[in-house]
């Protein structure tokens, strides 16, 4: 059984940073392209970046030059550092998995949810 447990949400003010991680655990073949999503009060589910096996890196318009993505294949996690936040961040944000455990096929899971507010 996959799990992704997510940390490092909370309240900040504008212009500060946050941190989210993210971390699968369970016996895991391999791990494709991870990413993270959120949703604002009334919108759908965005993409806010993702990255392959292979550090290929994509970004939300949005967020362009202030979040960086980056993984660490040994510990199966995901890292999103956040800068320069504006309100318009503010969301519930996702992480997600294209991985394989042993006698299954290619997948997506994903993580509980973290809040990340940022207002004064």
């Amino acid at each position: 059984q996959v799990q992704l447990v997510e940390s490092g949400g909370g309240l900040v003010q504008p212009g500060g940073s946050l941190r989210l991680s993210c971390a699968a655990s369970g016996i895991i073949l391999g791990i494709n392209t991870m990413g993270w999503y959120r949703q604002a009060p009334g919108k759908q589910r965005e993409l806010v970046a993702d990255i392959t096996r292979i550090d290929t890196t994509t970004y939300a318009d949005s967020v362009k030059g202030r979040f960086t993505i980056s993984r660490d294949n040994a510990k199966n996690a995901v890292y999103l550092q956040m800068n320069s936040l504006k309100p318009e961040d503010t969301a519930v944000y996702y992480c997600q998995m294209n991985l394989v455990q042993y006698g299954s096929a290619w997948r997506d899971y994903w993580g509980q949810g973290t809040q990340v507010t940022v207002s004064s």
